[in-house]
């Protein structure tokens, strides 16, 4: 039995970002979401850059045999053009994106996976996640430190370890090979959607969804409605008989590409009205006042404002006292919360844990170093994480400082790269740029 797919990918830019950084690609062959990162000026070339050099694969039909090869190719000729921008244009440095992609080859998938956009696998109506995160908070889960719910809400966990930049030549992907059956259905997607929007909620709406389009869309205004914090991109594709040819159920051929590599990518947002839609709305229009009345001419002083009354010399005092009071309780109580949190940073160049906030409030300090790792900032394998420690990374208590230092300096052994017989139930570790 011959088998294709049939897909929907969308993109929206969200309720908070001032632009999409995501970007997405859809054809037979190849499924693929790319989030960027590395501030407004990099993280939409990334990942644009990204789909670029895997769109040619949708080219041609692949033998099982040279998929995983092929994938492997285009990521490194991806990173060589990452760099290649980075060098030309300094603005650029330390831009960088996740992968996620699909090439098929016949009734076989290939895929690399590098970062924390993931894959999903419907089958017989269960949602697998079948790609594992490249983050600090999977690795506390995987040690035992936290459970796989409270993953999803931890603060850290948008601290992604492995991601494809300029930063990191020798970063080692995740490659596995499945079957792909009739009625399997596959999900991508950014973590402006998995990071929003349970998977008990995807699981539901990909099963009582059947169109591909319209539950791609639905998708996608979930995430809006859960707060749209992040750019959103979701790839959705069932695999269908290439022979089926019944109305809606047939396969789809034409390409499609969404978000910053698409001649569309400042499209606005899609949200329909619902309360975060509203909120945000509410925060651009307040914007857009407060701008106006900056720029907008004090009007003159009357005389009155000139010379106001003199108030009473014993009122004054007293509501002065009582204002400092409440600021000096303020401060106090605000200082012993400071000292509740930890984060990892530099100190003279080594790797350290500091207890407080990396602030200062006028003179004072608002950290201190608590623990020397004895490890230098040098010493750590990849740019983007030395860049990220320079940055400070929270966290929640002294122990999962701890786990981080432990992350960051342990060394990334290459994965063994799996043979095109892998079990399908394995779980493994036009285009535009802008």
């Amino acid at each position: 039995m011959s088998v294709a797919l049939r897909y929907a990918a969308r993109s929206d830019v969200g309720l908070v970002r001032s632009n999409n950084q995501d970007s997405a690609y859809a054809g037979p062959h190849l499924l693929m979401v790319a989030d960027g990162m590395g501030g407004h000026a990099g993280g939409d070339v990334a990942s644009s850059v990204a789909v670029a050099a895997f769109a040619p694969l949708d080219g041609e039909s692949h033998g099982p045999d040279d998929a995983l090869d092929q994938l492997e190719t285009a990521l490194a000729d991806a990173r060589d053009e990452i760099i290649a921008r980075s060098d030309a244009d300094p603005e650029l440095s330390g831009m960088g994106t996740t992968v996620l992609a699909i090439l098929r080859a016949g009734n076989k998938l290939a895929m690399v996976h590098l970062g924390d956009s993931r894959g999903y696998l419907m089958r017989d109506g269960v949602l697998t996640q079948v790609t594992t995160d490249h983050t600090f908070v999977q690795h506390l889960v995987d040690i035992g430190r936290i459970t796989p719910e409270e993953a999803e809400h931890h603060p850290q966990r948008s601290v992604v370890m492995r991601v494809l930049g300029d930063f990191d030549p020798e970063v080692t992907p995740d490659l596995s090979v499945r079957e792909a059956r009739k009625g399997d259905r596959w999900l991508l997607c950014s973590d402006g959607l998995s990071g929003f929007v349970s998977a008990e909620t995807i699981e539901e709406t990909m099963a009582t969804i059947s169109d591909v389009d319209a539950c791609a869309d639905r998708l996608v205004q979930l995430a809006l409605r859960a707060g749209g914090g992040d750019n959103i991109t979701v790839v959705l594709a069932d695999v269908v008989e290439l022979d089926d040819v019944a109305d809606g159920e047939g396969p789809t051929t034409n390409a499609t590409v969404v978000g910053a590599a698409a001649l569309t990518r400042n499209d606005p947002t899609s949200a329909a009205d619902g309360p975060a839609a509203r909120a945000a709305g509410l925060a651009r229009a307040a914007q857009v006042d407060d701008d106006a009345q900056e720029s907008a001419p004090a009007e003159a002083a009357t005389d009155e404002d000139e010379h106001p009354p003199a108030p009473r010399r014993w009122r004054t005092v007293v509501v002065w006292v009582g204002i400092a009071a409440v600021i000096v309780g303020a401060v106090l109580v605000a200082y012993s919360w400071t000292q509740t949190q930890y984060y990892v940073g530099v100190d003279d160049d080594e790797v350290v844990i500091f207890r407080g906030l990396p602030q200062t409030l006028g003179p004072v300090a608002l950290s201190s170093v608590v623990e020397r790792t004895g490890t230098s900032l040098d010493e750590l394998d990849s740019r983007y994480l030395r860049e990220r420690v320079e940055q400070t990374i929270h966290a929640d208590s002294l122990d999962d400082a701890r786990d981080l230092v432990a992350m960051l300096e342990e060394d990334t052994a290459p994965s063994p790269r799996p043979s095109p017989t892998t079990s399908p139930t394995s779980v493994p570790s036009g285009t535009a740029t802008p």
